[in-house]
């Protein structure tokens, strides 16, 4: 059954995906996300409905413009394949729950986010926000207790901390994700905050080979690593949690 509920959900899970794209580029410059219509960034012509059909037209187009020839970011089939990718990973592993909806909330979320902060290096307070005012509000009705708030409240803290004491390596877009982790994972976010800070190392030991000294100057997108390290704690943290604490116990 949840097999088939995936084939259902995948054709507009892909095509959510490029709203996506289009929230996670006009959001952080406080632009509307309905007008004007998607156009070219190198001739501003407006895009055709043929040229956005989700990833097949990117393929088709080999990643250019139809008028300008202007190369298109890869970011924008990736963001599209990711949340579809995502969306029916949380079908096939939850069912027709109501869990399975707002975890594909969540998953949806952080992709925006992670584009955004690609794109930008920012986390829009008008997503970020809401969207852990939403998690917590949902997991509380879901599971009644009070670890969805105390995650929250613990993770973001965490980070905060680390921002205060670090300035220049956490940013407080960084401690206002944690709080719509901790909000979604609960204890779990625990997992998600050590996958992220482990997952954020390949990258930096990368520059610090590479640049030696000047990688302290260089500004490292933070959020792509922690949301990374969300998706591994919503499909696997109580496994890794519970092996972690077995090895103590």
């Amino acid at each position: 059954m949840n097999v088939a509920l995936a084939l259902l959900v995948f054709p507009p899970a892909l095509a959510f995906g490029s709203f996506v794209n289009v929230v996670a580029a006009r959001v952080p410059l406080h632009r509307s996300i309905s007008k004007p219509r998607s156009a070219c960034t190198g001739c501003g012509t407006e895009i055709a409905a043929r040229d956005n059909v989700p990833i097949v037209s990117y393929l088709l187009l080999r990643g250019r413009c139809r008028h300008c020839h202007e190369h298109i970011s890869a970011i924008y089939p990736a963001v599209e394949a990711l949340t579809a990718g995502l969306v029916v990973a949380c079908v096939l592993e939850f069912g027709a729950t109501a869990y399975t909806i707002l975890a594909s909330f969540f998953v949806i979320v952080l992709v925006t986010l992670s584009a955004a902060d690609l794109r930008y290096r920012l986390v829009p307070n008008r997503i970020v926000l809401p969207a852990a005012a939403i998690c917590l509000v949902g997991m509380t009705l879901i599971e009644p207790r009070p670890e969805w708030a105390l995650a929250a409240l613990g993770a973001s803290g965490f980070l905060l901390a680390a921002a205060l004491v670090y300035p220049k390596g956490m940013g407080m877009g960084d401690v206002k994700l944690a709080l719509l982790l901790g909000a979604m994972l609960g204890w779990d976010v625990s997992v998600a905050l050590m996958v992220g800070f482990i997952a954020a190392l390949v990258p930096a030991a990368v520059l610090a080979l590479r640049h030696g000294s000047k990688v302290r100057k260089m500004a490292i997108p933070f959020v792509p690593f922690l949301a990374f390290g969300a998706v591994v704690a919503l499909f696997f943290g109580d496994a890794i949690l519970d092996w972690y604490l077995g090895i103590f116990g």
